[in-house]
C-alpha cells in the first residue's frame, strides 16, 4: 500500500520526462519558450508545487485509510456473520438430541423401575434442562446482534426491582436477601434510554450470577446512582470472588473459571450481559478479590437519556 502511494506520486513525473525526451530527440527545432520572473513570483510558484504535493499526499493517505478501515469492517463483519451461523448451526444440531432425550425421559417416567433407574432418570433430565437453557442462551446471543434496538425511556429502579422478584422467585432462591439502594435524594433516579426487555435480561443474568456464588446467610446488594450524564448500577456479591487468572477472561463465550466449573451455568450469561450493554453504548466492568471471601463487583454505566430532566422533590409546607 506505501508502495502505491509514492507511485502514484511520481506518476506525474514519469510521464512528463519520457515525453520531453521525446520531443528533444524528434523536434528539436521547436521554438524555446524562456520564463522569466522575479524571485517572489518564484516563490509563489515554488509554494504551489509544495501545496500540490502535500494535498496529494493527503489525498493518498486518506484514501489509503479508508480501504484499509473497509477493509477491517469487512473483515469484521465477515467474522461476526460466521459466528452467527455457529451459534445457528450448534442450536439446531442441539435441538434434535434433545428433544429425542425429552422423549425418552417421559416414557422412562411412565414406567416404573428400581431406585437406581430413577435416579438415572433425575440425572439425564437435569442434563436435559441444562442443555435446554444452553440452547435457550444460544439463540439468545444469535438473535441479538440482528434484533431491532428499542429504544424508549426505561426507569432503572423499577427494573431493579421487577428483576430482584424474578430471580429470587427461582427453585432454592427462598431466604436470600437481596438489597437494592437506590438514590432517591435530592431527585430519583433519571431513565436511561434502551430496549427494556434487553436490559432486564442483562440485570437478571448479572443477579443471578451472584446468587448462584452465595449462600442463604449471605447477601446480594445492587446499587444504583446517577454519575453526571451516567447512570452507575453495581451488583455485589459475598461470594468466593474470581481468580486474577481467570478475571480478564470471564466476558468469554463458553468460559468458565475455576471457582465455576462445579456451579451451573450455560457459561454464555456474562457474555450475553456484555453484548446487550454494549448495543446500549455502556460499559461493563468486573472487579474481584478472593481474600477472605470478599467477593465480587459488576458495574455497568449507561448514558441518561437526553431529555432526561431533574425531577425536585415536592417540598410540603406545614
Amino acid at each position: 500500500m506505501k508502495l502505491l502511494r509514492w507511485l502514484l506520486a511520481l506518476l506525474p513525473l514519469g510521464i512528463t520526462i519520457p515525453v520531453a525526451l521525446v520531443l528533444q530527440l524528434l523536434a528539436p527545432d521547436l521554438p524555446r519558450v524562456v520564463v522569466r520572473a522575479d524571485p517572489g513570483t518564484w516563490l509563489i510558484l515554488l509554494g504551489g508545487v509544495a501545496t500540490l504535493f502535500l494535498l496529494a499526499r493527503a489525498w493518498l493517505r486518506r484514501s489509503s485509510e479508508k480501504q484499509c478501515l473497509e477493509v477491517i469492517n469487512a473483515e469484521r463483519q465477515q467474522s461476526e456473520e460466521a459466528r452467527r451461523r455457529f451459534y445457528r448451526r450448534l442450536d439446531h444440531e442441539l435441538k434434535n438430541p434433545l428433544t429425542a432425550m425429552r422423549a425418552a425421559l417421559v416414557n422412562l417416567s411412565e414406567s416404573s423401575g428400581s431406585m437406581a433407574s430413577q435416579a438415572a432418570f433425575s440425572d439425564v433430565e437435569h442434563q436435559a434442562e441444562r442443555l435446554s437453557r444452553l440452547v435457550a442462551d444460544l439463540r439468545k446471543l444469535a438473535e441479538l446482534e440482528v434484533r431491532p434496538l428499542e429504544e424508549y425511556p426505561v426507569d432503572i429502579r423499577d427494573l431493579l426491582e421487577e428483576t430482584i422478584d424474578a430471580a429470587c422467585l427461582q427453585p432454592g432462591r427462598a431466604g436470600r436477601s437481596v438489597n437494592l439502594i437506590a438514590a432517591q435524594v435530592p431527585w430519583p433516579l433519571p431513565p436511561v434510554t434502551g430496549d427494556r426487555d434487553l436490559l432486564g435480561l442483562a440485570f437478571y443474568n448479572l443477579l443471578e450470577n451472584a446468587l448462584k456464588f452465595t449462600g442463604p446467610a449471605d447477601t446480594v446488594e445492587i446499587r444504583a446512582a446517577e454519575d453526571g450524564r451516567n447512570l452507575t448500577i453495581e451488583v455485589a456479591d459475598t461470594g468466593p470472588g474470581i481468580s486474577p487468572d481467570d478475571l480478564p477472561r470471564v466476558f468469554e463465550e463458553l468460559y468458565r473459571g475455576a471457582n465455576a466449573r462445579g456451579v451451573e451455568g450455560s457459561g454464555l450469561g456474562l457474555s450475553l450481559v456484555q453484548r446487550i450493554i454494549a448495543r446500549h453504548g455502556g460499559e461493563l466492568m468486573v472487579r474481584s478479590r478472593q481474600d477472605q471471601r470478599h467477593g465480587t463487583v459488576f458495574t455497568v454505566r449507561l448514558r441518561v437519556a437526553r431529555d432526561a430532566g431533574i425531577t425536585k422533590p415536592t417540598v410540603t409546607k406545614r
